[in-house]
């Protein structure tokens, strides 16, 4: 736990924490998952973190987009902070009634109340929750926190004393033990309710992996392991079964039957327990109904619960004889039912031995697309939390229905000032927005279920607007005609998730002062939801009186406010807006510091909030043909400008991040070049050049590469690599500013060094969005000056001091020397210009390179945009007409930057395999993270179709057609079921399916009974919004709906699919039809019953009506940071980078605990930090604790991203690895098994990773002497690597070289030389006869050919002489898990090093080796074995052929 300890000022010097990232592992940033982590570790190392890694001036700290660098203006912002990790547990007895005393280890910051959550937790105690702790007969607070109770200290004895119920605390007991008896229920996870999730691990390992590996005998049993996988899963196999998806947990089938424990637990129908009885204590009755069929009347009192002796006809609220007066509802029960009594023990054993992270709930709700039947039980607790408009929690929170809004906007306002303070306020932060998230989802399907009262229901249906639980929901229409120059109906669609990316953003930023709304878009049978909070006041005025700053006409009628501009002004750099005038009606003009559309409304609470911010960013220009307007050749030549759907297409902000990068680079190049002009004119000037640069020059800082940001969500689409170099350049800014007041002329220095730090922060602070194309190699943070306070320059290309290593991605050394010595020269120049003149050649160049690049300002770099160009109705001044032009031009470039570099970049990216997309949900993340829109799908699939490598860009171009084709299908199932009536929903959701994918010529069958009642009903029919004939969705047709798929994808993605039919796709793009329902399903929110459906049959269709089990919500919120837990765990990405793994794993372990700190028990980030922990672990021997934490991580992932997420695929490789290492091949085995099941599922087995993969499976195999089974794995990982990786590639050769060990271990010599011999020429032709491998090869095909001509002889021995041939015993040896184990972690990437000084002075030698090696032109593929299999998780390096 982090002591809530003031700031003790460190006394270490230099802290300038490296955050750079390890090589990728960014704790996938747009995810969400929890995990109750006390660390016990006792790291009494006094943990150094900076405020936001390293000083920073506080004219940029609005730019930290994790709110990390939020240091006040005032602040010293150079403060660090030290955080005192203080172990000082102690232990407490407790006495509860009717149990012995036992010992609970307790933290001196925990509450009261959490020793109170952990008791009605515990086996024993878990029956009881109406009690006081007492301690010497005082009661203690429930919030009172430990170290501030008198007398509590090592050994105290706390008593548990029962207290009489109230009515709230009665039903708290009444649904607390409803709780603990749905305890393994699963049902509650497939019906999405209170964030329950399913997770499988535990049905493939047995229970806990941690006890089942003392338990069993280490690989001792090899021939009682059952190594045959199921036919489905051998290479080759064209089934794929859904029914494998959710394999039966043996838990799960004994509640349903002789685990029952109540038949009926309920509410009785004589609630409210009339006057007179009130006052005997009567608080309220339920009736039940035992395992022996007993009906029974209980009456819940003040002092406990007893029988009465009312029937389900007569009140007679009197006791029975006996009553069983007990304080718990489970005393009681146990008394009447002694089957209640049996299996409730059993039950809560049962549930105790679970791991908590299959109980604990996500802070986010995660919906199954497959579920089984499930049956329906009585619920008392489920149909009261149903018809109350609050939500169930909130039962208990004084003052009944939330504020959202002020719940919020409170928790912003937080102090920021030291650590604990942050994470104080960022976890409260986290817990609304995830409450705020729950309700308004709860909400947006009230509203389309028609419960909830419009406040306008005079108006039609898409007109309508809704108040629900301090909440308010509007739908994706275009009502009058708001939108009607900008695409109707379809930009009113688009604004919302605008609008969100805009809350998202201003939120990222963080500025004090300044509000945004809560906001959740949901997507349900086919509405579009928004859901915002209630700006205090808003609703009793209108809005032309509110609004004081914006527009609410799209620019026509225009108002600005002092206030609001200098609010706004502070997010201007961050978020790259420009401040601008335009002319309001009167043709005043207005000063803006961001788009007209955005709003200011000052609320009655006083505070200054801002909406509508769906032009946050500014427009595409490839999607906005406007007259007049010629677009950049790179665009015209891809065929843009075009038409879009609507005119609200804005360029992502990852996108203006990589661009504004882009344009930094070409800034320092020119002015680097312009200077070199100029010095060499001068002569005399030369010495000086030379002396100057020398230091730079000497050793060249190394190139960083594609560094995505760290809204990374899963670990195959990101690879993130910094060398030292730039993590010192990007971290080290320039503080000329903060330290005393200097004249104006000063600007240049901070933001000549500041863009290059800004995107870096923005994008999640994880690392820079360089992600040009080859041609472009980012070099930029290596020019960066770091500039210290008098403004000399810092020599800093002291790349590899630390050892670490560059990654095998790194563009090529030569791209980067030129001009860059010249660059850190200007730099220089321009440091040292704090007032004293300048030689005024120099401004000029700066000059010069501002104009080229499009800057705003004439002496230093920095480009901004205008986000109201080309908006229709909007008018600028005549003044500003230069201005205009030059935005318009820019906007022009960053279009043509998405299409000449971006896209380029992303193929590039997935031709190396630094990006590895599985399905759609993954590569539509590879594309965010460049920055490009999912509306260029059709051309980055067209980029892929003329690449001349496009055999090994196949997995990516089926991902890419399957999420084309799916998305186009949504688009259509939208406006299909808005005419559905729900009587016929699940009849239509079936229909649809068959259409999209069945063989069979779909007829909608509508039973006739249903008709007639249908038909009845018709006058009701405008409550559905949208009307419509409600019979229309049953003449859909397969090839109506084909054609449209087309249609939508021409008009749409402009993309020309051939095809007629599902099967015409699956034959053509070799797509899996089970893809396809995986995708449409989670994309339109439909659950479908799990079991084989034969998709293929032209007699039948493949689903009826009673295949369709629910329809699930979409949902889209802002996912709140943990800013300091994430630059911790930077930091020991960072140091394990350099080879320091026990400091690394120190860092990532506090990260941990302030990751828990923050999100609670359950997070993607968390997931990531526990990967990266495991693999840590691994490194340094602890397989024991590797295997531990990678459990946990695989649990998490399951829970929080999905059960067959590409994340959960990987979680469950690792996994295998540490269980083979932890002598547990068998479980080693099942998880490989269901890895590879899950990528068949998800992706089939055309893809990179199944190479990995089948090696994995094919080594284990070996290990256990299944020859036959492991070669047709290995065997087929070698064909996918020469597919993917080419024929000569490193990988291959090592693929040879497995298959080559098994032939062996069959005796089949000829077949094993014949691999080798294949290996041994690849790695002769990449890396020559001198290399360690090649003569590792050498020697080994030595051996074989020994072995074989020994087998040869003893054959022609057994010919000659018969039986009585004397034979020499040859050596078949089965191979030793360690050679396995040593092959199984040169695959996965991972090598040990043994950190000795000499050891780690050899590593640095190899390192510069290596360099000048990539230097000399040698291709990337040949200098690793490795290439970037799974890149974002090496550690420390990249294994190597030397």
């Amino acid at each position: 736990m982090v002591s809530k300890t003031d700031d003790i000022p460190a006394s270490v010097p230099n802290c300038n924490v490296n955050t750079v990232d390890l090589v990728g592992e960014t704790p996938d940033r747009k995810e969400t998952s929890k995990a109750p982590h006390k660390d016990p570790c006792g790291h009494s190392v006094d943990t150094v973190v900076m405020n936001g890694g390293g000083a920073h001036n506080p004219s940029e700290e609005e730019s930290k987009q994790d709110g990390a660098g939020d240091t006040d203006g005032g602040e010293d912002s150079n403060e660090q902070e030290v955080i005192v990790i203080q172990d000082t547990g102690f232990t407490v007895k407790i006495q509860a009634p009717g149990t012995e005393p036992f010992d609970l280890q307790v933290s001196p910051q925990e509450m009261v109340q959490e020793i109170h959550q952990v008791l009605m937790d515990r086996e024993d105690t878990c029956h009881r929750t109406c009690f006081s702790l007492q301690l010497d007969s005082n009661v203690l607070d429930n919030f009172a926190e430990l170290k501030s109770i008198e007398g509590l200290q090592e050994g105290s004895l706390l008593k548990v004393v029962e207290e009489p119920y109230t009515v709230r605390e009665a039903r708290i007991h009444v649904r607390h033990i409803r709780d603990l008896l749905k305890g393994l229920d699963p049902s509650d996870a497939y019906n999405g309710v209170d964030c329950n999730s399913l997770s499988f691990l535990s049905v493939f390992t047995d229970g806990d992996l941690g006890d089942s590996g003392k338990r069993k005998k280490k690989g001792s049993e090899l021939e009682q392991i059952d190594c045959t996988p199921p036919e489905h899963i051998l290479p080759g196999s064209k089934e794929r079964p859904l029914l494998p998806l959710q394999p039966q947990n043996k838990d799960w089938k004994v509640i349903m039957t002789p685990m029952q424990c109540l038949k009926v637990l309920t509410m009785s129908g004589w609630n409210p327990p009339p006057g007179n009885r009130k006052m005997h204590g009567d608080l309220m009755y339920l009736y039940m109904v035992t395992v022996e069929e007993r009906h029974i009347s209980i009456t819940a009192s003040t002092r406990g619960f007893y029988l009465n002796q009312s029937t389900t006809y007569t009140f007679n609220p009197k006791p029975a004889n006996p009553s069983f007066l007990s304080h718990s509802l489970v005393e009681l029960l146990s008394q009447i039912s002694p089957a209640f009594k049996k299996n409730f023990t059993a039950l809560q054993k049962k549930r105790v031995q679970r791991h908590p992270f299959e109980r604990i709930a996500t802070p986010f709700q995660v919906y199954s697309w497959t579920a089984p039947q499930v049956d329906h039980t009585m619920d008392c607790v489920r149909a009261e939390d149903a018809y109350t408009s609050r939500l169930g929690y909130e039962e208990h929170i004084p003052g009944q229905t939330r504020d959202w809004n002020e719940e919020l906007q409170t928790t912003r306002e937080l102090a920021r000032k030291n650590l604990p303070d942050r994470l104080l306020r960022e976890r409260a932060i986290f817990k609304v927005h995830s409450d705020f998230a729950a309700a308004a989802t709860r909400g947006s399907m009230a509203v389309i279920d028609g419960n909830v009262m419009a406040i306008n229901p005079g108006e039609e249906t898409r007109m309508q607007m809704f108040i629900w639980n301090n909440i308010f929901f509007s739908l994706g229409f275009d009502v009058r005609d708001h939108y009607r120059e900008l695409g109707g109906d379809a930009a009113a669609h688009a604004a919302p998730t605008n609008d969100l990316n805009g809350v998202r953003a201003y939120g990222a930023v963080d500025v004090e002062g300044l509000y945004t709304l809560g906001t959740v878009v949901v997507d349900y049978r086919g509405y579009r939801v928004t859901a915002q909070s209630i700006i205090p006041g808003i609703l009793e005025r209108e809005q032309e009186q509110s609004v004081i700053y914006g527009s609410i006409d799209f620019g026509k009628t225009v108002v600005s406010h002092g206030k609001y501009l200098e609010l706004l002004e502070r997010t201007s750099r961050p978020l790259k807006v420009q401040r601008h005038n335009v002319l309001n009606e009167k043709d005043e003009s207005m000063e803006l510091c961001s788009s007209v559309e955005c709003k200011g409304i000052i609320g009655n609470d006083g505070r200054h909030y801002i909406l509508d911010l769906l032009r946050t960013f500014p427009p595409d220009l490839n999607f906005l043909p406007v007259e007049g307007e010629e677009l950049s050749p790179e665009s015209v030549r891809e065929g843009f400008p075009r038409q879009h759907r609507h005119r609200l297409a804005c360029l992502r902000q990852e996108l203006i991040e990589a661009f504004v990068e882009h344009r930094y680079l070409l800034f320092m190049k020119m002015a680097a070049l312009q200077l070199m002009q100029q010095k060499a004119n001068k002569e005399s000037k030369l010495a000086t050049l030379t002396e100057n640069s020398s230091p730079g020059a000497a050793v060249p800082a190394l190139p960083s590469t594609e560094t995505p940001d760290a809204s990374a969500e899963s670990s195959e689409t990101s690879t993130e690599t910094l060398t030292d170099a730039n993590s010192d350049a990007v971290h080290t800014e320039t503080t000329s500013t903060s330290d005393a007041p200097q004249p104006a002329a000063t600007e240049a220095t901070t933001t000549e060094a500041a863009p290059k730090t800004e995107p870096m922060t923005e994008t999640d602070s994880s690392a820079t969005t360089t992600t040009n194309a080859s041609q472009a190699t980012p070099i930029e943070d290596n020019v960066v000056p770091t500039v210290t306070t008098n403004g000399s320059l810092v020599p800093f290309a002291t790349a590899i001091q630390n050892g670490e290593c560059e990654s095998p991605l790194e563009g090529k050394a030569e791209d980067i020397i030129p001009g860059l010595a010249q660059a850190k020269e200007l730099a220089e120049s321009l440091a040292a210009e704090d007032g004293s003149g300048i030689d005024p050649k120099s401004r000029e160049v700066v000059l010069n390179a501002c104009k080229a690049v499009g800057s705003i300002s004439n002496t230093s770099f920095d480009i901004r945009f205008n986000p109201d160009i080309f908006s229709p109705g909007v008018r600028f001044p005549e003044d500003s007409a230069d201005d205009i032009q030059k935005q318009k031009q820019l906007l022009k470039d960053a279009g043509a930057f998405m299409v000449s570099c971006q896209i380029p970049s992303l193929v590039k990216d997935c031709l190396d395999h630094s990006a590895l997309p599985m399905d759609g949900a993954t590569l539509t993340e590879a594309l965010h993270q460049r920055g490009i829109n999912v509306r260029y799908l059709g051309n980055v699939l067209a980029f892929v179709d003329q690449t001349p490598a496009k055999a090994q860009l196949e997995h990516f171009y089926r991902i890419g057609i399957s999420e084309l084709i799916t998305r186009c299908a949504k688009h259509i199932f939208k406006t299909y079921l808005q005419g559905v009536e729900l009587s016929a929903l699940s009849a239509a959701v079936s229909h649809f399916l068959n259409c999209f994918l069945s063989s069979f010529d779909a007829v909608a069958h509508l039973p006739a009974d249903e008709l007639v009642s249908r038909r009845k009903n018709r006058k009701r029919r405008n409550r559905v919004p949208g009307g419509g004939d409600n019979t229309a969705w049953a003449s859909l047709t397969p090839s109506e709906l084909w054609k449209n798929i087309v249609s939508e994808a021409q008009s749409y993605y402009h993309f020309t699919l051939h095809c007629e039919n599902a099967d015409q796709v699956v034959e053509k793009y070799g797509l899996q039809k089970i893809t396809l329902l995986r995708e449409i399903s989670i994309k339109a929110g439909i659950q479908i019953l799990i079991k084989e459906y034969n998709f293929d049959s032209r007699h039948k269709p493949a689903f009826t009506e009673e295949d369709i089990l629910n329809i699930f919500p979409v949902v889209k919120h802002v996912n709140p940071k943990a800013s300091d837990a994430f630059h911790f765990f930077q930091s020991g990405q960072a140091k394990v980078q350099q080879g320091y793994l026990k400091e690394g794993c120190e860092l990532i372990n506090e990260a941990l605990n302030l990751f828990n700190n923050v999100y609670g028990a359950m997070h993607v980030e968390i997931c990531a930090c526990l990967r990266l922990l495991a693999r840590l672990n691994y490194i340094m021997g602890d397989h024991h604790e590797a295997l531990s934490n990678q459990q946990k991580a695989v649990l998490m992932s399951e829970r929080v991203l999905g059960v067959e997420h590409p994340n959960t695929i990987q979680e469950y490789m690792h996994l295998a690895l540490y269980c083979f290492a932890n002598g547990q091949l068998s479980t080693a085995l099942k998880l490989l098994y269901r890895a590879r099941y899950l990528m068949l599922m998800v992706c089939g087995e055309d893809h990179p990773e199944m190479a990995l993969l089948d090696s994995n499976i094919g080594l284990v195999l070996h290990g256990v002497m299944e020859y036959d089974l492991s070669l047709r794995f290995l065997e087929n990982a070698l064909a996918i690597n020469s597919k993917y990786h080419g024929p000569r590639s490193l990988k291959v050769a090592l693929s040879h070289h497995l298959v080559a060990r098994v032939y062996e271990s069959k005796a089949e010599f000829r077949s094993a030389l014949q691999q080798e011999k294949e290996g041994y020429t690849i790695y002769k032709n990449q890396v020559g006869e001198a290399h360690e491998k090649t003569k590792e090869s050498s020697e080994y095909l030595k051996y074989l050919t020994q072995q074989a001509v020994a087998l040869q002889r003893t054959m022609n021995e057994i010919y000659k002489n018969g039986s009585n041939a004397s034979i020499m015993p040859l050596k078949f040896t089965a191979p030793s898990m360690a050679s396995v184990l040593e092959q199984l972690n040169i695959i996965n990437g991972i090598i040990f090093i043994p950190l000795s000084q000499k050891d780690l002075e050899n590593l640095k030698a190899e390192v510069q080796r290596r360099q000048q090696l990539q230097e000399s032109g040698k291709s990337v593929e040949d200098l690793t074995v490795d290439g970037p299999l799974e890149l974002e998780d090496k550690i420390p390096m990249d294994v190597n052929v030397d």
